[in-house]
Formats: structure tokens, C-alpha cells, sequence
């Protein structure tokens, strides 16, 4: 018992200790290098975490981003009420000439109304290499429709010619799908279509798109009504006044969108279904990685209890060697964030493709890394750190200063 109250008495002696505050980082980083194996394991373990999740919201935002970037503020979609795409809308000719009379519509340089009649249908396209289906947009496009979409630019080829069986393909379309190439034929709408030239639309959903003429495209699928019109406005701030307008006149039944809105709304469905699968494998993956930081930080206060009770007999308070301990699991956790967020990056070099679940309609995109992800994955580095190093912290903290230095 004597011998039990001598200890806690030097033990509170030691506390009183003046001169030492707060543990310098450095020494943090030293025992890190020390041991490091499990560091490089350990900071491994969390760094596949990270990389799968930036992964995941590099792949959402990549999705949004396409189909987003896709239209244009100051473009307008007419299509039908209650149409969710351009595939199930349908506007009759009367009503799209009606459209085209609006004084809110803006026109070009030769005095043309900036406004296009498309038509919007899905076909069945075998992908190369695999032979696999897959859905293809197939859209009629107007005089206007290339002037109202700048960022569509002709590579290879020429344009369709007006009145002909000739289409032209999307960079995406060319490179994934049988007939796609430039110079090559494909079978639809009981018809031969020439592929007679080849367009990049950017980051766009355009890419993974086919263009022909309207008219012979309605004629080929024996449609009677045009799935859209789009104009640009003549003055950007009037589309509240005329969209009220237009929805309310009896003669039409149409849903005025900007071009922008429209496509935002496509990409909502699959980059929330994305998000959350990816963010719910995420966190069963991140309870291996915090257990795999607990492990080695209990190992690294097992290892150093003599040090621990010798840097208590110096001085240093209890919340200096919690601070010490949680310093160490947080650099784990941010050199593992750093290094998944590093190797995700490259994922933005990737093209994939996908189903676009509003239209059906196969939709290539890449990965795209945005400040917001890069700051949302090193915080979540930061957490499972901090989580994975807390309780040990506690322990080495709480550490009787006769009993580390006799185990020590």
C-alpha cells in the first residue's frame, strides 16, 4: 500500500512538472517512419478507401457534368406536358410553326429564326468487339440546330445533305459501334444511312448521338410529330414571362425547359443511385480501414509504453500525449488520403459508357475530378484517422507513470 501511494505521488509530482506544453509534430512523423511497414500498410489500406471514394463522385459528377454541359443556358426545349424526355414527347407541326412565331425567338446573322424541329428515336446498334446491343439516340436535326449548339464541331466528312439518306455520328458513336465509322452504312427505319461524316461535341451527351435530317428521318419511322423544337431566346431574362404564357395558351400542350435545366434533370436519377451504391460500399470499406489504423496505433502504444511514461515523468500533460497519438493516426489518414486521391485522379484518362435510365439511350462520359471531391476525400481520410486513432490515443493518455516506465 506504501509503496502503491509513493507512485501516486510521484505520479502527480510529475504533472506539476514545469516547461513542456504540447508534443512537437515532428515527433509524430518520426514514429511514423519508424515503424515503416505498418505505416505503408496501414496508410495502404486507407488509400483504396479514398480511391473509391473519389472514385465513386468523380463518376457521378462526371455523369451530371456531361448531360449538364450538354445545353445551353440560353436555349429553350418545347416539348410535350407530361413528357419526362424528347423520346416520349411529341409536338404537331401547327404547334411548333406556332412556336416559331414568338417574338422571344432570336435570329442569326442572316436574319433565320435560331430555331430547329428535331426528332428524337431510339434504335438498337451492335458494339464492337462484343456484339452486344445497345440503345443509340438517333435525333433530326433542323437548318438551325448546329448554329444553336456551337460547341459541335465537324471533324471528318462533310454534312448530311438535305433530303438524303446520310447521318452523322458522334466521336462515341464512331469508335464503340458496328457502322458507326465514317464511309460506313447502317440498317434502320427500313433504310441504308451512310455515315458521311463524324462530329465532337465536347463533354458532351451529343457525342454518343447520330444527326440526319428531320424530315427524312419522320418519313423513315413514319412519324406525324416532331419530339421537340428548341430556340434561343432573343433576351435571356424574358423566359419566366414566356414560358408562363406559352404553357397557358389553349392551342398548345407544351412544357417550356432551358435547354441547361432539361439535361440537369437527366442526369439526377443515375448520379443519385451512383452516389448513394457508392458511398454505401464505401462505408463498409472504411470500417476494415479504421480497424487496420486501430490496430497499429494499439501496437505502436504497446510498443512504446517506457516512452510514454518517460515523456509523463518529464512534464508533458495527458492531453500532450492524447494530441501525439491522434497526430500520428491523422497523418496515416491524410497520407493514405493522399495517395488514393492521386491515383483516382488518373481515372479522369477513362471513358466508359453507360444507360441513361430517363432515355434508355447509351451515354458515354468520363470521370471528373472537382476541388469539392478532393476536399470531401482528404475530410474522409481525416475521419478514419482520427476515428481509428482516438481510443488507442485515450489509452496511452491514461497511462499510469510508475506502471509505463516499469513496463518500459
Amino acid at each position: 500500500m506504501r509503496e502503491k501511494s509513493r507512485g501516486n505521488a510521484s505520479d502527480r509530482n510529475a504533472c506539476r512538472l514545469p516547461g513542456f506544453g504540447v508534443i512537437p509534430v515532428s515527433y509524430s512523423f518520426r514514429n511514423l517512419w519508424t515503424r515503416r511497414l505498418t505505416t505503408v500498410l496501414t496508410a495502404g489500406g486507407m488509400a483504396l478507401v479514398v480511391f473509391v471514394f473519389a472514385a465513386i463522385l468523380m463518376l457521378a459528377e462526371g455523369l451530371k457534368k456531361t448531360l449538364v454541359e450538354t445545353g445551353s443556358w440560353n436555349n429553350v426545349l418545347a416539348i410535350r406536358k407530361g413528357a419526362v424526355t424528347e423520346v416520349q414527347s411529341g409536338i404537331d407541326r401547327a404547334q411548333a410553326a406556332l412556336i416559331e412565331t414568338q417574338p422571344e425567338v432570336s435570329s442569326g446573322p442572316d436574319g433565320k429564326r435560331l430555331l430547329a424541329k428535331e426528332v428524337v428515336v431510339l434504335i438498337s446498334l451492335l458494339k464492337r468487339g462484343t456484339d452486344k446491343p445497345a440503345n443509340v439516340v438517333i435525333r433530326g436535326i433542323g437548318e438551325q440546330s448546329l448554329a444553336l449548339r456551337p460547341q459541335v464541331k465537324l471533324l471528318e466528312g462533310r454534312l448530311p445533305r438535305p433530303g438524303s439518306s446520310e447521318v452523322i455520328a458522334g466521336t462515341s458513336i464512331a469508335g464503340r459501334f458496328q457502322g458507326g465509322g465514317i464511309g460506313e452504312t447502317l440498317r434502320f427505319g427500313m433504310r441504308d444511312w451512310m455515315i458521311v461524316g463524324i462530329f465532337d461535341a465536347g463533354k458532351t451527351g451529343f457525342n454518343s448521338e447520330i444527326w440526319g435530317d428531320a424530315d427524312q428521318l419522320m418519313q423513315a419511322f413514319r412519324r406525324t410529330a416532331y419530339s421537340s423544337v428548341i430556340f434561343a431566346l432573343r433576351d435571356s431574362a424574358a423566359f419566366d414571362l414566356m414560358k408562363q404564357r406559352l404553357e397557358n395558351d389553349p392551342r398548345l400542350t407544351v412544357e417550356m425547359k432551358r435547354e441547361s435545366e432539361y439535361y440537369k434533370e437527366q442526369s439526377e436519377m443515375m448520379a443519385k443511385f451512383l452516389t448513394i451504391l457508392g458511398l454505401s460500399l464505401t462505408v463498409i470499406f472504411s470500417f476494415g480501414a479504421i480497424i487496420g489504423a486501430m490496430i497499429t496505433m494499439y501496437a505502436a502504444v504497446a510498443n512504446r509504453t517506457g516512452e510514454i511514461g518517460t515523456l509523463r515523468a518529464l512534464g508533458f500533460r495527458r492531453s500532450s500525449i492524447l494530441g501525439a497519438f491522434l497526430m500520428e493516426s491523422l497523418l496515416l489518414g491524410l497520407v493514405g488520403g493522399c495517395i488514393g486521391l492521386f491515383l483516382a485522379s488518373f481515372m479522369q484518362l477513362v471513358t466508359i459508357s453507360t444507360m441513361n435510365w430517363q432515355t434508355f439511350s447509351e451515354l458515354a462520359f468520363s470521370f471528373a475530378l472537382t476541388p469539392e471531391i478532393t476536399l470531401l476525400s482528404i475530410a474522409f481520410s481525416l475521419v478514419m484517422g482520427f476515428v481509428g486513432g482516438f481510443l488507442p490515443a485515450v489509452r496511452a493518455s491514461r497511462m499510469n507513470i510508475v506502471e509505463a516506465l516499469r513496463a518500459g
